[in-house]
């Protein structure tokens, strides 16, 4: 079976735990930040798990990350 080609996009996004969860940015913090409280922008600065209902998705783009 021939190689698998990584996904780049999806490699410089998603970065995989120790115990193989997938993590990802938070959404709504590049631009308008102004009217968001600073309680709102301090939490979006943490990273979050991948659902897992897209988890599969990206396990395949992202395939030698595992």
């Amino acid at each position: 079976m021939p190689k698998l080609k990584t996904h780049r996009g999806a490699a410089k996004r998603f970065k995989v735990t120790g115990t193989g969860k997938i993590m990802r940015r938070r959404a709504n913090k590049s631009h308008l930040l102004t009217g968001k409280s600073s309680k709102r922008t301090r939490n979006l600065r943490q990273a979050a798990l991948v659902d897992e209902t897209i988890y599969k998705s990206i396990k395949s783009l992202i395939p030698y990350k595992f």
